[in-house]
């Protein structure tokens, strides 16, 4: 099976966790919502209302993503994991990928826990990162550091969601252990997998022109049909400004760039959920199939583990605990 057909007989996974994640963000804005009205016509404290509704909603919709959106992803990185080691996949992925998570509800608890020491290691390099950061000085240094950093976390992001995959293959092996052979397997073959990056960030930038772009523009022309209403909220900004002595940014009180800036965050959120949504589940598919070869071809041994040890207390600490 190719990438692509991996990715579309999955892709049902994504847009049901999506569906799942919107239902949290509904549920917290409604607590929000309500906490306002609530304390708003008890005790005229209608703000603090809206921060207690949504800390509470918050909480509900973490649960809601522990317990059941990341079952769907995991069901979904399962099936890839198949398509691409197997070169095949069921009729009913779905209702297959579902069904290979029964009885392994404790494995993949277990391993969202490994994947604290995982990004342990990835944290020391950024620790690293930032000292040479440190070293360049200034603003410029401050800016390329954070850069790198938010690179680092992207591929943290698919390398769990890789050890995800390895502890779903390797079903005889306890999650601790499948988790650890997940990071040994990056690390051991780096060079090999080093090559998604590329993948990784191209896609994901072209997306962002592509996507953001359009949704940007779109909504650029819509607000600039209303011009009033930016006018009147630039002009209550710098009164807020005025009268509470902040220095807001000078953008803010020129309508016309602060519907830019509204129209670009709002680009911007769109392109992250679509991104999530249709575009990362077709670079991790090539990421993926390119990591199980990596493992399945050189499986990690006592003597690797030794190795990464060296690297990351963290990871010594949890290979002690095996």
């Amino acid at each position: 099976m190719t990438n692509f057909q991996v990715y579309k007989k999955t892709l049902s996974f994504s847009f049901v966790a999506f569906l799942v994640d919107l239902v949290g963000l509904l549920i917290t804005i409604g607590f929000a919502v309500a906490g306002f009205f609530i304390l708003n016509k008890s005790t005229e404290m209608g703000l603090l209302g809206i921060v207690l509704g949504f800390l509470l909603g918050g909480i509900v919709a973490l649960l809601i993503n522990a317990f059941i959106t990341n079952r769907y992803k995991a069901a979904q990185i399962a099936m890839m994991v198949k398509g691409v080691t197997e070169d095949s996949l069921p009729e009913h992925t779905f209702r297959a990928g579902m069904d290979e998570l029964k009885g392994r509800f404790g494995k993949i608890t277990a391993f969202y826990f490994i994947t604290r020491a995982i990004k342990g290691i990835f944290n020391q390099i950024g620790r690293t990162i930032n000292k040479i950061g440190t070293a360049v000085g200034g603003d410029a240094g401050n800016a390329v550091t954070s850069a790198i950093n938010s690179g680092v976390q992207i591929v943290v992001g698919y390398l769990c969601d890789c050890c995800l995959g390895w502890v779903l293959f390797r079903k005889d092996v306890a999650g601790p252990k499948a988790g650890c052979e997940g990071a040994v397997i990056f690390f051991k073959h780096g060079k090999t997998l080093i090559r998604n990056v590329g993948r990784i960030f191209g896609m994901g930038f072209l997306s962002l022109l592509l996507i953001g772009g359009a949704f940007f523009g779109l909504s650029f022309a819509i607000f600039s049909a209303m011009p009033q209403v930016f006018q009147t909220v630039s002009n209550e900004i710098v009164e807020i400004g005025i009268r509470e002595s902040i220095d807001f940014p000078s953008w803010v009180s020129n309508p016309t760039l602060l519907t830019a800036v509204a129209c670009a965050i709002l680009g911007l959120i769109i392109w992250s959920m679509l991104h999530s949504l249709l575009i990362r589940p077709f670079i991790l598919t090539g990421v993926l199939r390119n990591f199980m070869a990596a493992g399945i071809k050189d499986m990690p041994t006592e003597a690797d583990f030794k190795v990464l040890d060296q690297k990351s207390p963290k990871f010594a600490k949890l290979h002690q605990s095996i």
